[in-house]
């Protein structure tokens, strides 16, 4: 029997490259049906928060407080090294190819005020972690960030997705990767979004739909052309070779399964938010089996 669900992910590159196969029938979907709803990060989150989606892309900080409703699946997650947020400002450097002026002096925050993709992204949870001080924040689309601090709207910003290949070109310096941050205080993967699904859907449809999932990123992976237009329809920044910069940052082999190493970052990450109070406490499993 045919089944219906609705389904969210973002428009970046990563995740029109993992579900083009998938929702556009490249391979066998198994009876499963999707409509599709394209959203940045924290309409995802906010969708998934109103139990809106059956199926959706969300980041890791929010999953945290969704737990009791949903269940995190293997396939499909955002998570690696050398792929976290970045906390840039206006270059004060007199030469911007000179890079900042202070890179190894840590900045304190306090007086700043600081535009963020969303309040339960994870990039504002790395940016809690690692700057508590920064209090003064503003939220706000993540493609309109870089504009916002190189027009002086705001004194510093956290970029996420193409936008860390692009900061650069603008006049703008890095203050901290968060990502280096975490693993440095971790050692562990940088978990950024996982796919999430309604722990009310029959197990059979969830297992289905994980197998599915794997099997449009490997379908991706071995035509790598085939989500070009896909991807093109909907990417922030147009350039190709950014977007395969970016797919190849944030795509890899765990996103086709967490595996013992993905698994253990994410719960080093919930142990964390735990303790520090930025999550309630989880009682049910995080993964699904």
């Amino acid at each position: 029997m045919t089944k219906k669900l609705t389904l969210g992910f973002s428009p970046c590159p990563n995740d029109t490259f993992i579900f083009d196969a998938l929702i556009h029938h490249k391979i066998d979907t198994e009876g499963l049906r999707f409509e599709v709803y394209l959203g940045d990060v924290e309409d995802l989150n906010n969708k998934a928060f109103n139990s809106e989606l059956d199926i959706t892309k969300v980041s890791y900080h929010a999953y945290g407080h969704l737990t009791d409703h949903y269940v995190l699946l293997d396939a499909g997650s955002a998570l690696g090294k050398g792929c976290g947020p970045l906390l840039v400002q206006k270059c004060k450097a007199k030469n911007l190819k000179d890079g900042p002026t202070n890179p190894n002096e840590k900045q304190n925050l306090s007086t700043l005020k600081v535009a963020i993709p969303g309040k339960y992204t994870t990039a504002n949870f790395l940016l809690n972690i690692a700057h508590p001080e920064a209090t003064q924040k503003v939220e706000m689309l993540f493609s309109d960030i870089e504009n916002a601090v190189m027009n002086g709207d705001v004194d510093a910003g956290l970029i996420i997705h193409e936008n860390r290949f692009t900061y650069q070109d603008k006049g703008l310096e890095k203050i901290t990767d968060l990502g280096e941050f975490w693993e440095n205080t971790t050692g562990a993967l940088i978990p950024l979004g996982g796919i999430i699904m309604k722990r009310d859907i029959p197990k059979e449809t969830i297992l289905t739909f994980n197998k599915l999932l794997r099997k449009s990123i490997e379908y991706a992976f071995k035509n790598p052309t085939s989500p070009l237009n896909y991807m093109k329809e909907h990417a922030q920044e147009m350039d190709e070779k950014v977007m395969l910069q970016h797919v190849k940052l944030y795509v890899n082999k765990y996103s086709i399964d967490l595996g013992t190493e993905g698994k253990t970052a994410i719960s080093k990450l919930f142990n964390l938010a735990q303790e520090k109070g930025i999550i309630p406490q989880l009682t049910n499993e995080l993964f699904v089996r």
